[in-house]
């Protein structure tokens, strides 16, 4: 059994919100606090807005938004939250871009594994991406969920009744991926992603047997 996650190794995705984060900074032009120190405190919201709200674009705007209101010290005015929204109208708008290779090697991967997709966020927004994607037929089915720890992933291999031993998590997120898929008793394929957010960067154990690292998704066809 192979488990995909989908944001940043099925399509791109966090690169999206990057170029977002950089026209917010731009936008902002603060007198004292540099770009750098500005991503500190962003990053600060949106790890707790993550836990309280979850994620997806809507969470993502109430970040900015509050960013805003504490390096102003003053709530933010209705012309400055239509201007923050049309920064990130974008995250809307945008078509879904495929990962390179990837179409042609889950058509491949789906004729010899059976294949379920893990991913989440909010489910509107995910859903959404899901089925622009084009990916949904190859899947015996696919999860959207609010946080991808420990419990998740056992939660799925009880829901779909697999060993865990036999069974592959495949993502770019140490924290969401690679991780809690490890704890719960899977397998796991890294395959980085230079955009993956900042919050879901996390430590690997370089000795971990159970972690195969890959550079790119179509050399997942070299070992399954």
């Amino acid at each position: 059994m192979l488990v995909f996650d989908a944001d940043d190794t099925l399509w791109e995705n966090n690169v999206l919100f990057e170029r977002v984060i950089d026209d917010f900074l731009e936008w902002l032009d603060h007198p004292t606090l540099d770009r750098a120190e500005i991503r500190t405190i962003l990053d600060d919201i949106e790890r707790a807005n993550a836990v309280a709200h979850g994620y997806g674009s809507k969470v993502f705007l109430r970040s900015l938004g509050e960013c805003l209101e504490r390096l102003r010290q003053r709530p933010a005015t209705v012309v400055e939250r239509r201007e923050i929204e049309d920064l990130a109208a974008a995250l809307v708008a945008h078509q879904v871009e495929l990962m390179p290779g990837v179409a042609e090697a889950l058509d491949a991967l789906a004729g010899r594994h059976e294949l379920l997709l893990l991913t989440k966020g909010e489910r509107e927004e995910q859903q959404r991406k899901l089925d622009a994607s084009g990916l949904l037929h190859h899947f015996r089915a696919a999860h959207i969920v609010r946080e991808k720890d420990v419990d998740t992933y056992r939660w799925l291999t009880r829901e779909h009744d697999v060993d865990p031993t036999v069974t592959w998590m495949i993502g770019n997120s140490p924290k969401s991926d690679i991780r809690p898929a490890r704890a719960a008793g899977l397998n796991a394929v890294f395959i980085p992603n230079d955009n993956t957010w900042v919050l879901e960067h996390d430590e690997l154990d370089p000795t971990d047997p159970g972690v195969l690292r890959l550079s790119a998704f179509p050399e997942l066809l070299r070992h399954f």
